[in-house]
């Protein structure tokens, strides 16, 4: 097992690579030809131009001014000047939420981490039972820990008070933090601009009618939903080839001379032929297929899915909609908020209510076994961090391995890069078993995800690295010890797992946070792209893509960190300095992000803090039952009683807050949509809402194409008439 001297050189390995990757983009971030890559998002804003400097012509490339260098860590303080209020103006609200869950880390970890150093780690140095234990495997962290009392001690009892307090001052700041988030939330949604998903409910699942079609079934009052995935691929396709098609035209005329192209992949392969003449040729023939395409759409019934988007003339009426059973069947005209247009995910309205059953079930029987199989590499990483079990395996490797600078290296480093290895195809795994799931928004779509990263995140890495951990380390207790004493044997490698979590930390976290700053691989993939692929400016816009937050990968380890700090924080805290560090370092890192970099998918106005406070509130329940446990091995009577109120304090204070703030982000109260209706017909008496919502949820490969009547909208109900069917009955 590392010791401590073995993690302070892992520490230093990982600060120094941190460090490298800040200083690289510190100096990459002032060079005009980086200059897209660094602040995308002004760049789309029409804000900011390309560097334009007089002189030698390297000066279009490379930054000559000395002085600038000198400054070049002015970034960090720049990303503290812009304030809240008007950080959600730039980037909305669901990224300033984000990043307030780093600043809630530090919230709560700070004062854990202050208690626990002045209280605990005294209490743990002094007991010094380590030393008297045979066929143990311990370090010099593990004397910090609760390892290192005596069985039986009295001295737990700190621990037990300490653990309250703990929960309490986690309570405390967890609810004026969503006391506060709710409270943002509300003021958004009063104060931002008209937005037609305000008006809008997404009706899923109609019911077949014997007497019309599907069409005619819903177009009295409903926008209705096609399904163009193949004609969005054709006109994708299109696209392209008009690219191209763009790129050799300007060429002809710069040089006056036919450009020449091969017909195969690539144009690197096939047939010689004019450029101009065959790209123009494929943009007719897709031109036509196209059409055809979409007049299939438009007149075939079958093309038609069970679905519309339902357009209202007040906000009132929407929300009545939106929040109301329309049937006696609760399985048919399901009604939800519909998504603002650009979160839409229109592959998945199509589904039927019975299927989406199916589907879910589907993928939580293939995310148990996802789950359940992964524990193999999880316990191949665990093999690496054990020195002993490797020169067993391997005698002859002894001598290398031995050498201190290695032996560092494997148990400090080389843990963390193999676990982050594993997990990088998994994100996109996860995301693909959520599409299948049927979710018709890209945020749901994001929030379902990160719930499975986040129990896969639990189970194997924590969890898992725990048993795995365990099992390579203590075999040999494992075999020559009764079954009633593995528990116990368990129970103490929960705080001896530190030091491998410590190295996740910083290889996961700190180097993990310093890369996401750097950009490398859009960094390189943008230069490649101007060099081989960049034709025209729209292929300079694409290649300059700054991405966005993805929250169904960084929040789950947001939560796993949160989960490490808890439960460390009376076992071992010697752990809660690097989850500070990751926290600080992540919180200053991400605020840059947002306000240069990522750009804006969608806004959901921070609907997704619930789910986060309730997987902190998880995290705080596993650290409270996983400090049972622990100490019911020490010998320490009465110590599940004392501890038992905490998780129900837990419980019942995750009911309270969900009783009490969770509705303002799942329901929109019919006062406040009266209050902005009642205003907006005073200062807009004229607004011509049929207009303003013509084309607010017609799908992406229509606009602009083809023609559509203005919707229909449902007008309040003291004005409702009967509509004229074709129904026999």
């Amino acid at each position: 097992m590392a010791n401590l001297g073995e993690i302070s050189v892992s520490a230093a390995l990982n600060l120094l690579s941190a460090f490298a990757f800040l200083v690289a983009f510190a100096i990459l971030r002032l060079q005009p030809i980086n200059d897209r890559v660094y602040f995308p998002k002004w760049y789309r804003r029409g804000i900011r131009n390309s560097p334009r400097r007089s002189g030698v012509c390297v000066t279009r490339f490379v930054n000559l001014d000395w002085r600038t260098y000198i400054k070049f860590l002015n970034w960090m303080p720049a990303a503290f000047r812009m304030p809240e209020l008007e950080l959600i103006d730039h980037a909305g609200l669901d990224s300033v939420v984000y990043i307030r869950i780093y600043l809630l880390g530090l919230k709560v970890i700070g004062p854990l981490a202050v208690l626990a150093f002045l209280v605990l780690v005294p209490v743990n140095w002094k007991g010094e039972t380590l030393e008297g234990v045979k066929n143990l495997a311990y370090n010099d962290i593990d004397k910090l820990s609760i390892s290192n009392v005596p069985d039986g001690s009295k001295r737990f009892w700190v621990h037990i008070v300490m653990s309250y307090v703990f929960a309490l001052w986690t309570f405390y700041v967890l609810y004026v933090e969503y006391k506060e988030v709710a409270a943002m939330r509300l003021r958004y949604l009063a104060s931002e601009n008209r937005r037609p998903d305000q008006f809008t409910v997404l009706v899923r699942n109609v019911p077949p009618d014997p007497d019309e079609t599907v069409s005619e079934h819903i177009e009295h009052f409903f926008r209705v939903v096609y399904n163009a995935n193949k004609l969005a691929k054709l006109v994708q396709k299109k696209k392209s080839l008009q690219n191209w098609y763009t790129y050799y035209f300007n060429k002809y005329e710069r040089t006056s001379k036919r450009p020449i192209t091969r017909t195969g992949f690539g144009g690197v392969v096939g047939t010689k032929v004019d450029a101009i003449d065959y790209y123009s040729s494929e943009i007719q023939k897709l031109s036509e297929a196209e059409a055809l395409e979409r007049e299939k759409v438009l007149s075939d019934p079958k093309a038609i899915v069970r679905a519309a988007f339902v357009s209202f003339k007040s906000r009132w009426a929407a929300a009545v909609c939106a929040q109301t059973q329309l049937s006696h069947n609760p399985t048919i005209w399901l009604t939800e908020w519909a998504p603002e247009p650009r979160d839409v995910y229109w592959r998945n309205l199509a589904i039927p209510y019975f299927d989406l059953t199916i589907r879910r079930l589907l993928m939580a029987i293939a995310l148990f076994f996802l789950i359940f199989f992964f524990m193999i590499p999880i316990a191949f990483v665990q093999s690496l961090a054990n020195i002993e079990g490797i020169e067993k395996v391997f005698p002859f490797l002894t001598p290398l391995i031995e050498t201190k600078s290695v032996r560092s290296f494997i148990q400090g480093f080389l843990p963390g890069i193999v676990l982050k290895i594993f997990l990088i195809l998994l994100p996109t795994i996860l995301m693909m078993m959520s599409k299948v799931e049927g979710f018709s928004s890209c945020s749901s779509l994001d929030r379902r995800s990160a719930g499975k990263y986040h129990l896969f995140l639990l189970i194997n890495v924590f969890l898992g690295s725990i048993i795995t951990g365990t099992a390579f380390q203590q075999l040999k207790t494992f075999l020559h010890q009764p079954l009633t004493e593995i528990p116990k044997t368990v129970g103490e490698s929960i705080p001896m797992k530190a030091t491998f979590f410590i190295t996740y930390i910083m290889v996961d976290g700190w180097a993990g946070i310093a890369a996401e700053i750097l950009r490398l691989v859009p960094l390189v993939i943008f230069h490649l792209k101007n060099m081989f692929l960049v034709k025209t400016e729209q292929d300079r816009e694409e290649a300059m893509d700054p991405g966005c937050l993805n929250f169904a990968t960084y929040e789950p380890k947001i939560q796993l960190y949160f989960l490490l700090g808890l439960v460390y924080s009376a076992v071992t805290p010697v752990l809660l300095p690097f989850v500070i560090i990751f926290f600080a370092f992540s919180y200053v890192v991400f605020r840059h992000q947002v306000i240069n970099v990522y750009a804006q998918r969608y806004e959901s106005g921070g609907s997704f803090w619930p789910d986060v406070h309730r997987r902190l509130l998880i995290g705080l329940l596993i650290s409270q039952l996983l400090l049972m446990g622990l100490l019911s091995t020490k010998s320490v009577e009465k110590s599940t009683i004392a501890l038992l109120p905490l998780p129900i304090l837990t419980i019942w204070f995750h009911v309270y807050c969900k009783g009490r703030f969770q509705s303002a982000f799942v329901r929109f109260s019919l006062q406040d949509a009266m209050t902005k209706d009642t205003l907006e017909r005073a200062t807009e008496p004229n607004l011509n809402l049929r207009a303003y919502l013509k084309d607010a949820y017609v799908h992406p490969v229509f606009k602009g194409r083809i023609h559509f009547e203005s919707p229909l909208l449902v007008p309040d109900e003291e004005n409702n008439t009967l509509v004229l069917t074709r129904r026999s009955s």
